[in-house]
């Protein structure tokens, strides 16, 4: 996979379910098997608007060619989904988000694997040119 392609797909990821959350997050939790308060709607909108970040980030940063800049977003990307992994599988093991819970683990760790493989490509590459 090339880092525009998976920058491209990230954008198009965050664009979802940053749209979603912002503007109906309950909607959201509630495919998920969860509920949210008026207090838990607070942080799954702020979280939407760091999601809508992202996408800025990853659509404009898709075509950039520089390998330090790419590291930094690929390191960026990293820990987003390394944590997001790790912050979604927990509910949803224990139950707490229903089966559709490991359709988002699945999506974290195909980014997280991603940007982590394509980080030690372009460390490889730097460090060789």
């Amino acid at each position: 996979m090339t880092f525009k392609t998976l920058l491209t797909i990230k954008a198009v990821v965050c664009l979802g379910f940053g749209v979603l959350l912002v503007l109906v997050p309950s909607g959201l939790f509630d495919i998920l098997g969860a509920s949210l308060d008026e207090v838990g709607r607070i942080p799954a909108r702020e979280y939407g608007a760091a999601m809508l970040g992202t996408l800025v980030l990853t659509w404009l940063g898709r075509t950039l060619t520089d390998l330090k800049v790419q590291q930094i977003i690929l390191l960026d990307l990293l820990v987003y989904d390394a944590v997001g992994f790790v912050v979604t599988l927990l509910p949803t093991i224990s139950g707490t988000l229903n089966a559709l819970g490991w359709g988002i683990v699945a999506v974290y760790l195909f980014f997280t694997v991603g940007s982590g493989y394509l980080l030690i490509t372009t460390r490889a590459a730097r460090s060789s040119g």
